[in-house]
């Protein structure tokens, strides 16, 4: 007679293998739409981003030859409805943000600025004519904006705006500057906030307007495959059916930036996933003291707090876009998560770097590139120390700004 096979005789089923850039399965929690959406950008990024960013990179150019491929996706104004947009969810968009940041910060703060910064507040704020004349063509990526709000001396005091537009007739006239534009000297518009005796006012200034032009900043260490500018208007005359009727005051460009700012949160995970996933297989394929650099407790230790980093990044940001999508989520929200996921992501992206040696300094792996690039990230659209007191404030009841 056999003998029964004891339970702990039983053969132990192999354990499955977790996904190292999706450790507590977040791909799971998408819908099927969502992951499409994901794959479809994924393949973008494989195919046409990753073997052209790095000579971009290298040479401070935009690859503008990219620009019909992120529209035929539907990737500007993805989340917006009607007017030739795609009417994705806030998830979509996020996970839209994240695969192209893999590939570079550059091009997804081009879809950031076009997409939340440009087409948002036409859309929310704009003229039943303004949203019919430039939403379908923004959406096909035959226009392309700007979103002029930071001014030199200003920085993280908006409040403190000096350009300002005056009354002439039934026009404006606007003079003053913008520095630090993102998309500025290829855009064929502006979104430009300006002061006036009423409080600040959003307009549509178009490229060719006589006073208004544009400079190219060179000489740059961070987002090089980035068109960064400064704006300047003198002059600029503008008729009033390009304001912006639907808001008066700070709230305008604020929620420009919030919406801008909830896709950074999901972007920036994207760049350490990338440089995370290139340094599981280099330490793996690097052989030092006759074993492999992953065999090395401190390197699997240093690879474990990447993930950790990573893992609770994803989370929050799948649970702010939840929030989103529910209209539940606020803009200390979304400062508790561009806080937390860009520290983050620049510290993974910095150990990951550390973590290649004298190969790290080479362009010929990615965390050198990513991690320049969050130097930026993890300032603009509101500084850590921004969002920092947002959440102090919230906790507090106190205004410490």
């Amino acid at each position: 007679m056999a003998t029964p096979t004891s339970a702990t005789n039983k053969p132990k089923k192999a354990a499955a293998m977790l996904d190292p850039l999706d450790l507590f399965g977040v791909r799971n929690q998408l819908t099927e739409e969502e992951c499409l959406v994901q794959d479809a950008v994924a393949r973008l990024v494989d195919n046409k981003v990753l073997p052209i960013i790095r000579e971009h990179f290298e040479n401070h150019t935009f690859p503008e030859s990219l620009i019909p491929e992120l529209a035929a996706l539907g990737l500007f104004g993805s989340s917006l409805e009607g007017y030739g947009c795609a009417g994705m969810n806030a998830v979509s968009y996020g996970l839209i943000c994240q695969e192209l940041e893999r590939g570079d910060a550059a091009i997804r703060s081009f879809v950031s600025v076009q997409s939340s910064l440009c087409m948002y507040p036409i859309h929310t704020y704009g003229s039943n004519e303004q949203k019919e004349l430039f939403l379908p063509r923004m959406a096909r990526g035959e226009l392309i904006g700007c979103f002029g709000l930071t001014e030199p001396h200003g920085g993280s005091d908006p409040a403190n705006m000096k350009t300002h537009a005056t009354r002439r007739g039934s026009d404006w006239v606007i003079n003053g500057a913008k520095m630090w534009i993102t998309n500025g000297a290829i855009a064929d518009l502006c979104i430009c906030w300006a002061q006036t005796d009423e409080g600040i006012r959003g307009f549509i200034i178009e490229k060719g307007t006589p006073g208004f032009t544009t400079t190219l900043i060179k000489n740059k260490f961070s987002l090089r495959a980035s068109v960064t500018s400064g704006l300047f208007f003198d002059n600029v005359v503008v008729p009033h059916d390009r304001v912006l009727p639907g808001v008066v005051g700070l709230k305008g460009p604020l929620s420009c930036l919030t919406q801008a700012r909830y896709g950074i949160t999901w972007g920036v995970i994207g760049a350490a996933q990338a440089c995370l996933s290139e340094l599981i297989t280099y330490t793996k394929d690097r052989v030092m003291f006759g074993r492999p650099l992953a065999a090395n407790q401190a390197i699997q230790i240093r690879l474990a707090e990447m993930s950790r980093k990573i893992t609770t990044s994803q989370l929050l940001s799948l649970q702010l876009g939840r929030l989103k999508d529910s209209g539940k989520m606020t803009p200390s929200h979304v400062s508790l998560a561009k806080w937390h996921n860009c520290r983050a992501a620049i510290e993974v992206c910095r150990d990951a770097r550390d973590m290649l040696g004298g190969a790290g300094i080479s362009a010929e792996y990615v965390p050198i590139r990513h991690m320049l690039n969050l130097e930026s990230v993890i300032t603009y659209e509101g500084t850590e120390t921004v969002h920092q007191l947002t959440i102090g404030r919230e906790l507090t009841g106190i205004n410490a700004f």
